[in-house]
């Protein structure tokens, strides 16, 4: 079986210094540095140009070295984004194609001829047929998306190259949800486990493709880094990039995709709503974001000889704003707050904004922070965040869950008792923190096995 592991690495460009200091110790430096050690690794990689300009800024410049050697060596391949994340099927085609450009030109400048254009994928793993149709005319060969897009009532195989209906030469490739999910929780930490998991695929002329993002490894679950260069290095799966996956199978289908993205949920999608993370119909605050968003796009494309006043408009657009307004169950009145802000001076520093224009910012900016103040102190965003829980707990049903058995939880806790150890003594106590309390959620969960 061919494993193409898809990573995607991002900071939004007001990420403060202490942020990502942190994580390039934790997860992108042991990634890449990992990664040189090993040979037959391939992977397919996502860093946003703006990523990209905080290494360089706060202490990355060996990860982005690291990230250069692996490119030139063929050892993984990387996918063009938007350059700070926006998220692209919400988007006007100009929006779109000029964060792609940006992001373009980043890559160029760090990376030159040893990043080649192929792959593409919308930040969200947002899908519509219009960033699909963006990313063809503008040279890309493919885009990855989740699983969820695929054709309701059609059966998704393993052995087949997708194309998009319409959309001449432009393949499509779909990341596996459960396998993913089950590797980024931490729910299977060892490679016995996930072996287990797949089974009879094994021995299999198929492929698997997992995606998730790489912050996974290291930063939100310490300890994980060393099991993705395990996996790497096991000789029962063949690592592959996802271009090595259109080169090696010839079987071909042309499909419509839905509208999706990896966050959107079965009911979601049975709602016709899969974009309703950063733009809920029943979300007063995301409309109220989205107002505000396209007034700030009208005014800097009425503005076009005020490069500081577009610039400002491009770094504003990032997704994270919407996301941390969903509820469900993330919320970050601060992340909010922040975006709204941006978004806002935009129109008070433009000159050509109507006094009417920056009143009604001024208003939607007011309205944005008073309504989540409310819902905090209403409890609206802790009954929204429960009932969420309460659904991703049960999103897998009994049978599709991975069974880990007690030793392959004590194999998990010794490898992270010598990461909690190497932290300790590094003195790096946050970090050992951390460790210490997934070592402990991993016992709870062992001794529930036992019981």
């Amino acid at each position: 079986m061919y494993w193409a592991n898809f990573l995607h690495i991002y900071q939004p460009h007001n990420q403060k210094e202490i942020w990502v200091r942190r994580i390039t110790s934790e997860s992108y430096r042991k990634i890449f540095a990992g990664l040189l050690t090993i040979k037959r690794a391939r992977l397919t990689l996502n860093i946003n140009g703006i990523l990209c300009e905080l290494l360089e800024k706060y202490g990355g410049k060996d990860v982005l070295e690291n990230i250069r050697k692996l490119l030139e060596s063929g050892n993984i391949e990387l996918t063009g984004s938007a350059k700070h994340h926006a998220f692209l099927p919400l988007l006007p085609k100009s929006e779109i194609e000029r964060q792609v450009l940006l992001n373009e030109e980043t890559l160029k400048r760090y990376f030159g001829d040893a990043w080649k254009k192929s792959g593409f994928f919308s930040p969200e793993m947002g899908y519509s047929k219009k960033v699909a149709e963006v990313a063809a005319s503008m040279g890309y060969k493919w885009i990855i998306i989740d699983e969820i897009a695929f054709p309701e009532g059609k059966s998704k195989e393993n052995n087949t190259i997708y194309s998009i209906d319409g959309i001449d030469g432009f393949d499509v490739f779909f990341r596996e949800r459960n396998l993913s999910f089950f590797i980024l929780s931490g729910q299977v930490g060892t490679v016995p486990a996930i072996l287990k998991s797949a089974g009879g695929r094994l021995e299999k002329d198929e492929y698997a493709i997992t995606g998730m993002d790489g912050e996974t490894f290291g930063h939100h679950r310490p300890g994980l880094e060393t099991l993705l260069l395990d996996l790497l290095k096991e000789e029962k799966i063949i690592p592959a990039t996802i271009d090595d996956l259109r080169n090696k199978f010839t079987n071909r289908e042309i499909i419509q995709p839905r509208d999706s993205t990896w966050a959107a949920t079965k009911k979601d999608m049975k709602q016709g709503a899969p974009f309703s993370r950063w733009k809920g119909d029943d979300n007063i605050i995301h409309q109220k974001q989205w107002q505000l968003t396209d007034l700030a796009i009208a005014v800097v494309n009425r503005e076009r000889k005020n490069p500081a006043l577009r610039k400002l408009l491009d770094e504003a657009l990032h997704s994270d704003q919407y996301w941390w307004a969903c509820a469900r169950p993330w919320w970050s009145l601060e992340m909010i707050e922040r975006g709204a802000y941006e978004l806002k001076t935009i129109l008070l520093k433009s000159e050509s904004a109507t006094a009417e224009e920056k009143s009604q910012a001024e208003k939607l900016h007011r309205e944005i922070v008073f309504t989540g103040f409310d819902w905090q102190r209403s409890g609206l965003i802790d009954e929204i965040s429960r009932k969420e829980d309460e659904e991703i707990r049960s999103r897998l049903d009994d049978e599709e869950k991975f069974v880990i058995t007690a030793k392959e939880y004590e194999e998990m806790i010794k490898t992270l008792e010598r990461e909690m150890k190497l932290a300790a003594e590094s003195k790096d106590y946050h970090r050992a923190a951390m460790i210490s309390d997934r070592i402990r959620e991993l016992n709870e969960e062992k001794n529930k096995v036992n019981a």
